[in-house]
């Protein structure tokens, strides 16, 4: 059975939540299909964050109504990696972990993001980028059929975002777990994602196929297309210049992944 034709791994159904009366989501419908990339974009307060925080269970404060139908492993990303300080690395990734061969896992995560040799290292003596990639290790480590990110390259710097964005990519299909990205950046969301699903006032306002072709012409006409639209459905003039060539770094870079 495909993935495409198997139950899907995230269902949701006519999801409300609400702060002190005030509505955030207003009925959300939605499918993910086990191992798909699913980008979530829209302006600020739209309700990306908070249909993230509903899925990973940690929106006590909210009140609300509709129905979740999750896998039973999960791990969560956020834009601040949330290293435990007096933990090394290693320590930090298999926290929670329980039997033989997790410090071994440990291990085999940390060099599957490029940190092989960092285990003792403290979180302080790595850059932001290195920490992300521990936080990006703790999370695989777990064999998730669920990741869920909640921007969790928005604090690095431009070069940084476009090598995590090729090791986010590559994990994910090696790992295979069905992920929703959550950002602001539509060339981002471009590169990465099978799909884009768009928030607009806390319902969905748009759900489109990325379907890049693999390479040429074609793929660039395509990102260009797929921008165009976006920026149209959130309301916004198209990227200048440095944004499209900053989004062909990207791809390049995925197409190398």
């Amino acid at each position: 059975m495909s993935a495409r034709s198997a139950p899907p791994a995230v269902q949701v159904r006519g999801l409300v939540r609400t702060f002190t009366l005030k509505g955030v989501l207003n009925g959300i419908d939605l499918d993910i299909a086990p191992g798909e990339f699913v980008a979530l974009l829209g302006r600020s307060g739209s309700g990306k964050s908070t249909l993230l925080r509903a899925l990973a269970g940690i929106d006590h404060e909210a009140d609300g109504v509709g129905e979740i139908v999750l896998p039973e492993r999960q791990s969560v990303i956020f834009q601040d990696a949330r290293l435990l300080p007096w933990m090394r690395v290693l320590d930090n990734v298999v926290l929670g972990l329980a039997g033989n061969d997790v410090r071994e896992r440990g291990r085999t995560a940390l060099a599957e993001v490029g940190l092989s040799g960092r285990e003792r290292a403290w979180p302080h003596e790595l850059s932001g980028g290195e920490q992300q990639r521990v936080a990006l290790a703790r999370a695989l480590v777990r064999e998730p059929k669920l990741l869920l990110a909640d921007e969790p390259f928005g604090a690095l710097d431009a070069l940084t975002r476009i090598q995590m964005h090729t090791l986010l990519r590559r994990l994910s299909d090696l790992h295979d777990p069905a992920v929703l990205l959550v950002t602001h950046d539509i060339d981002e969301a471009i590169v990465l994602a099978d799909r884009i699903v768009l928030l607009d006032q806390g319902r969905l306002a748009a759900d489109l196929r990325v379907e890049l072709p693999s390479a040429g012409p074609a793929r660039q006409d395509r990102i260009a297309g797929l921008r165009r639209d976006l920026h149209r459905l959130l309301g916004v003039e198209d990227a200048p210049a440095e944004h499209r060539d900053h989004a062909a770094v990207v791809t390049t870079l995925r197409g190398q992944s």
